[in-house]
């Protein structure tokens, strides 16, 4: 039978004071402070399998050694110069101005970190500074960590290297505070960036920046250009209806035609998918709709034909309305269609201007088809030889902005075309079309174009009219989101 000795409590001889005391579950070993328990032995085991052998709060460990790491010291961000202690590592916060960190005497194994607290070592620079003539990398000289988000990890080897940086992160992992998104061309000016898109796609947003005025974005929308119309005398396209805002927290020049900050213009994204809608060019007809969100673009107006006696087709209204297409009538006046159709504002384009015939000749002409930035301009009488000719009129200017990071013009209007020896009306800045002549009797063209041309892709522009029924097209459309990402 094995013996055992049964007791509850061990106590000194010399004061009665307790070396082994049980109470209730818990059994404590020792007699207090600066009592000292040794247990001798080639091998000690503390703590059972499974068990947890856990340091009473404030107590320190000796004798275990390091694994590599350090004690964060998190309760105690630094501000200023200060000196490190071996196993520690540091937050240093330099937002106030830079200041340095005193590396402790070297020991073999000694180690150090230290973190960008606030990311704004790359402006205020924290120095780390040796201890005496030791070195840092091989190098009796202090360094200064200038990466913004740099943390640095340093390891004493010996005198010849000293500290050596075993761990050196430039990378600054931080959750992003800014609107987050995807789709289109992306590209960047400033701290903003920009989603173009060219043809329809979809803009989604997978975060919203938590600074919630940085939601309401900067956007331009451009519908399709106006068609030129498909007959003789038919007027100049239309530009395709344009909008814009420009947001606060995106600066760059923006175009006249800025909505912001009209409620009905603003747009105020939400963590989803934004189908985007580019509208195509005219052909024969007007322009399509551009669309974001609750933002639509009107087509351009299509320049319509004449009758013999009357409109067989008048011009037709739209973004930037089309060209008068004169009737086949002496004396005749006829208005250029009507632009900002649907209305908004500011407006999104102009009106065309107005085709005339002036005598029983050939003295014929049309207008030209209005642009976001003015509307299309009259017919007008050639001075060549009586009776023959006209100017068709030219197209109605477009408008800059530069929410692309450079300035660019974009949905001028259609020109005019004019009849046997006159001259075409010029497409207006912005990607309008040139207007073309028909000359069925022969001669030369008095000035050019002789030819029309379409209007550009992606800027909205209109047709130059045709006296010779090609059906010139409009210009794509355009939509463009600018917001700030940094």
């Amino acid at each position: 039978m094995t013996s055992k000795i049964k007791v509850d409590n061990i106590n000194k001889v010399s004061d009665d004071s307790n070396i082994i005391k049980k109470c209730g579950t818990t059994t404590t070993i020792g007699s207090g402070a600066s009592n000292p328990i040794v247990v001798d032995g080639s091998a000690v085991t503390l703590g059972r399998c499974g068990g947890t052998v856990a340091l009473a709060s404030g107590a320190t460990q000796t004798g275990f050694g390091r694994t590599g790491t350090v004690d964060w010291q998190t309760g105690s961000i630094k501000t200023a110069t200060f000196t490190a202690a071996n196993g520690e590592g540091y937050f240093a916060n330099t937002s106030g101005g830079a200041f340095t960190m005193n590396l402790p005497a070297g020991s073999a194994g000694a180690i150090v970190s230290v973190v960008d607290y606030t990311n704004t070592f790359q402006t205020n620079n924290l120095t780390v500074a040796p201890n005496g003539s030791e070195k840092i990398g091989g190098i009796a000289s202090s360094i200064a960590l200038s990466t913004e988000g740099q943390s640095v990890t340093f390891v004493y080897v010996d005198g010849t290297e000293g500290w050596k940086n075993i761990q050196d992160s430039t990378s600054n992992v931080t959750g992003n505070p800014f609107l987050q998104a995807t789709g289109g061309t992306i590209t960047t000016s400033g701290n903003c960036k920009i989603h173009t898109f060219t043809g329809p796609g979809t803009f989604t947003v997978s975060a919203l920046s938590q600074t919630a005025p940085q939601n309401v974005v900067s956007y331009m929308v451009i519908a399709g250009g106006g068609g030129g119309g498909p007959s003789h005398w038919s007027g100049g396209g239309g530009a395709g209806g344009y909008r814009e805002v420009k947001a606060p927290d995106t600066p760059y020049t923006a175009s006249p035609l800025d909505g912001y900050p009209s409620a009905p213009n603003r747009v105020t994204l939400t963590a989803t998918s934004f189908p985007i809608v580019v509208g195509a060019g005219g052909a024969g007809g007007c322009g399509g709709v551009s669309t974001f969100s609750t933002i639509t673009s009107a087509g351009g107006g299509w320049g319509g034909k004449p009758g013999t006696a009357g409109p067989t087709t008048n011009p037709r209204a739209g973004g930037s309305g089309a060209g008068g297409s004169p009737y086949n009538i002496p004396c005749t006046t006829v208005p250029g269609s009507a632009g900002n159709t649907p209305p908004v504002s500011p407006p999104q384009g102009n009106a065309g201007g107005y085709g005339y015939k002036w005598n029983s000749g050939f003295a014929v002409a049309s207008g030209g088809g209005g642009g976001a930035g003015g509307a299309g301009g009259n017919s007008l009488p050639f001075p060549a030889p009586p009776g023959v000719g006209g100017t068709g009129g030219n197209g109605g200017n477009g408008t800059t902005s530069s929410i692309t990071g450079s300035p660019v013009t974009r949905a001028g209007g259609g020109g005019g075309t004019s009849y046997q020896q006159g001259r075409g009306g010029v497409g207006g800045p912005g990607g309008g079309g040139n207007g073309g002549i028909y000359n069925p009797n022969g001669g030369a063209a008095v000035g050019p174009p002789d030819t029309p041309t379409a209007g550009a892709a992606n800027t909205g522009g209109g047709a130059g009219s045709d006296d010779c029924f090609q059906n010139t097209a409009g210009g794509s459309g355009i939509v463009v989101i600018r917001y700030k990402f940094q």
